[in-house]
């Protein structure tokens, strides 16, 4: 019997996103799907087609060589469409193939896409693994003995056209022990791990309580450390920890950070929380594993509108978390959503005043969407009389305000453009209010927060942004304050270039030769002092330097310059 060949696919949005990192990866859930079916011996490939529109020709010319059986699209409902673009081109050239819309996207819109989408033929409804397995066994059957596969409707937690009508078949039950699921990374590569399913929030605009029910479970400590393991051994060592709250279990989370340290795993990571859920043991333990930075959900500086979206959080536990998190050496992130019911410039000052106690080190402001799913969006249905049709749209989603007659489209800029002007003209000092708990277990941690944050003002995020104030200021005494605690060769680095760039040539050298002497073998460190040195025209003292880089173009090229 041939073998089938599946796709699974992460297909584009419609709109190109300012933080783009936060939709151009796999769902970690498609990885889940992918090991499932290679345990099972399948051939299967994950392809990340987020930008594929960039360059559409190569969608034809891949599906044309890659001939696949099955294609498995992870739809999350902003990318729906770049799904269903894909699937019509697969169906042009293979009418054969069976297409199949799983994702959150597809569980909570699956009659509306079989209802309107004939390219679109299967919908997996909630949790994939199982049930994608068992329908590509059903398929299999039909595309070998050529009978319909009748016994379809006994796959629990699918979605299909019987003739014309849309049906489902029962709802499949949550996994109860995660870790009989296969490691993706037996498998494949990838960067975002998760040690829970679920969240134990209820927020109106999120589509997690009615995807994964209000229970969260749990990986072992020892299946998710397998896991960063596998990954590490591939090379992998900056890691985005996706759980929706990772730290909701304190024993767990305390236990997988004491694990990656007892493996010497040197990785980095970031995570996601709630305000709720956050203690000073946790912390301490979350940084000495390598975590960077924590992102909370604050939303809105205005308790009554956190309380109209159901967030459940007061403003001591969001100042508490933040200080908390800052003082361990670790960067707090907020989310914060405007264009909510009830905004108005008091309630956005609310927000600024609430911004200006907190202090935080990052912030990303969204505008509230309406997605299917959530409780926001089961509202809008019933006051607008609407129907899931509205999606027939060319549209990702559905901005609140433009259900909203107190709120306008220029209101809701003037919103945002006060948000994050008033953000970044007050952010160098929140950097320069900075207070790390002395604890000389974590000088080396400090060290490494403090150059982090600055290179973020001298030549990352932060440097391009022209409001920011006194950005070489702040790194320059960010850098400083990072070699207080630990020489650090990010600090020695900026701080050296730094001086280099207001002319201070002698304190560049200074500052770079006791860098280079705790990192002799530093290129960087060598062609940067090098460089000092020639500026004041010592180029004899300068050439030594260079010539320590037997190997290295640049330091040839400076050699040269120095001889002329």
């Amino acid at each position: 019997m041939p073998k089938i060949k599946i796709l699974l696919i992460y297909p584009y949005c419609l709109e190109d996103r300012i933080h783009a990192e936060e939709v151009s990866f796999v769902p970690i859930g498609l990885y889940y799907v992918g090991a499932f079916l290679k345990e099972d011996h399948y051939d299967v490939e994950i392809l990340n087609w987020h930008d594929i529109n960039k360059t559409p020709q190569k969608i034809k010319e891949t599906l044309i060589v890659k001939k696949p059986d099955i294609i498995g699209f992870s739809i999350l409902h902003a990318n729906r469409w770049g799904g269903i673009e894909i699937a019509r081109i697969a169906k042009q050239l293979d009418p054969n193939v069976k297409i199949v819309f799983g994702g959150v996207g597809a569980t909570f819109l699956w009659k509306h896409l079989l209802t309107h989408f004939k390219e679109i033929d299967f919908a997996v409804i909630g949790e994939g693994e199982y049930t994608f397995l068992n329908l590509i066994k059903c398929i299999e059957k039909y595309h070998s003995n050529k009978i319909r596969y009748k016994h379809i409707k006994n796959i629990k937690g699918i979605a299909f056209r019987k003739g014309e009508k849309v049906v489902r078949t029962k709802a499949v039950e949550a996994i109860k022990d995660l870790d009989k699921l296969p490691i993706p990374a037996k498998y494949f590569t990838y960067q975002h791990v998760a040690l829970t399913r679920g969240c134990p929030g209820n927020c109106t605009f999120c589509g997690s309580p009615r995807l994964w029910g209000h229970k969260v479970r749990f990986h072992s400590a020892d299946y998710f450390i397998k896991q960063v393991e596998l990954l590490y051994e591939k090379g992998v060592t900056f890691f985005y920890f996706s759980d929706d709250t990772f730290t909701f279990k304190k024993d767990l989370v305390i236990e997988v950070c004491k694990k990656i340290l007892k493996k010497n795993l040197k990785i980095v990571w970031v995570a996601i929380s709630r305000v709720n859920y956050i203690s000073e043991e946790i912390l301490c333990w979350m940084r000495k594993a390598g975590c960077i930075q924590i992102s909370y959900g604050v939303e809105s500086g205005s308790e009554k509108i956190r309380d109209l979206l159901n967030k459940n959080i007061k403003t001591d536990q969001i100042k508490r978390a933040f200080a908390l998190t800052t003082k361990y050496g670790i960067l707090a992130r907020a989310y914060f959503i405007y264009g909510c019911p009830g905004e108005n410039w008091d309630t956005i000052q609310e927000t600024i005043d609430l911004i200006h106690e907190i202090k935080p080190l990052g912030v990303i402001f969204y505008i509230l969407d309406i997605f299917p799913g959530t409780a926001l969006y089961s509202d809008f249905k019933k006051k607008a009389r609407q129907t899931d049709n509205i999606w027939l749209k060319r549209v990702e989603d559905i901005m609140y305000f433009e259900t909203d007659p107190a709120l306008s489209r220029e209101l809701i800029l003037a919103f945002g453009k006060k948000l994050r002007t008033d953000f970044h003209e007050n952010l160098s000092g929140f950097a320069d209010d900075v207070e790390l708990i002395d604890n000389k277990e974590l000088h080396e941690m400090h060290s490494d927060f403090c150059s982090r944050l600055a290179m973020t003002f001298d030549y990352g995020d932060y440097s391009e942004i022209e409001a920011v104030k006194d950005k070489e200021g702040v790194a320059e005494r960010l850098y400083q304050k990072s070699l207080g605690y630990y020489p650090d060769h990010k600090a020695y680095l900026g701080l050296g270039i730094i001086k280099q760039k207001k002319g201070l040539y002698e304190e560049s050298i200074s500052v770079l030769s006791d860098g280079i002497e705790k990192f002799p073998d530093s290129e960087q460190l060598h062609i940067c002092l090098g460089i000092s040195y020639m500026n004041l025209g010592k180029y004899n003292k300068a050439i030594p330097y260079f010539q320590k880089l037997k190997d290295s173009e640049q330091a040839r090229y400076y050699i040269s310059k120095c001889m002329k």
